[in-house]
């Protein structure tokens, strides 16, 4: 069975699977048409593969697009374990409890948030060639991916995005898993999952051709964007 998830009702849909990431991108627009020529919102895609859906949510909507670069700060000594995460624009969020619980010291937190500031900002810069991040404070931004698993990096993003003082979150995904879907109902503004299988299996599944996207696959995207889409404001 195939559910959809609009902020906190749910709705049959049929069995299917999206042909590419490009399909999925339109399916989910159709979703958010709430959303569509209001000079507020802004279309942030998660990379690498949460841009080519972002682009089309954004085209559809007649929004401004950009990338969301969200690096995870791995514990000094378990680095596949999450002491918090750093984001574009700045933005940084620890799990100070568990810091704590750890021993983590304040010279091993800095040296793993400079780490991965440098590695954040080296694709930051690969991708926007010098454009500023948008001006995020007081606008709806929606948060897109190709879709949900554990969720892990969109409540990164999600968390992170919360310092530059949005006026709304919006999460936007093509497919999730129904208890992640329902989670982020609890951490953001407004979730729309265009479809949440049952069961789930993977995000990878329920695309046809789910192909890694590449660096130069964002950074083409983006440059189409700032010359096709309508341009946010910058800080």
């Amino acid at each position: 069975m195939m559910r959809g998830i609009q902020g906190c009702g749910f709705h049959a849909t049929p069995m299917f699977r999206y042909r590419n990431r490009v399909d999925a991108g339109r399916r989910l627009a159709a979703r958010l048409g709430e959303y569509a020529d209001r000079p507020d919102v802004v279309v942030l895609g998660l990379p690498r593969g949460g841009v080519p859906v972002a682009f089309e949510v954004a085209r559809a909507l007649h929004a401004p697009l950009d990338v969301f670069v969200v690096r995870k700060l791995g514990f000094p000594t378990h680095p596949e374990l999450a002491m918090g995460a750093i984001a574009s624009g700045g933005a940084r969020v620890v799990d100070w409890p568990a810091v704590r619980r750890f021993g983590v010291t304040d010279d091993q937190l800095a040296a793993v948030t400079a780490r991965e500031r440098r590695e954040l900002e080296r694709r930051e810069r690969q991708y926007r060639e010098g454009r500023p991040f948008p001006y995020l404070q007081d606008r709806t931004v929606i948060l897109v991916d190709d879709g949900l698993a554990t969720g892990s990096t969109m409540a990164a993003a999600a968390a992170a995005l919360r310092a530059e003082r949005p006026a709304r979150v919006v999460v936007a995904v093509p497919v999730s898993a129904v208890e992640t879907c329902e989670a982020f109902l609890r951490i953001v503004d407004d979730v729309v999952c265009a479809a949440t299988p049952d069961p789930f299996l993977a995000v990878g599944h329920w695309y046809e051709d789910f192909s890694q996207t590449s660096d130069e696959e964002v950074h083409e995207l983006l440059a189409r964007a700032a010359h096709e889409l309508p341009r946010g404001a910058h800080a």
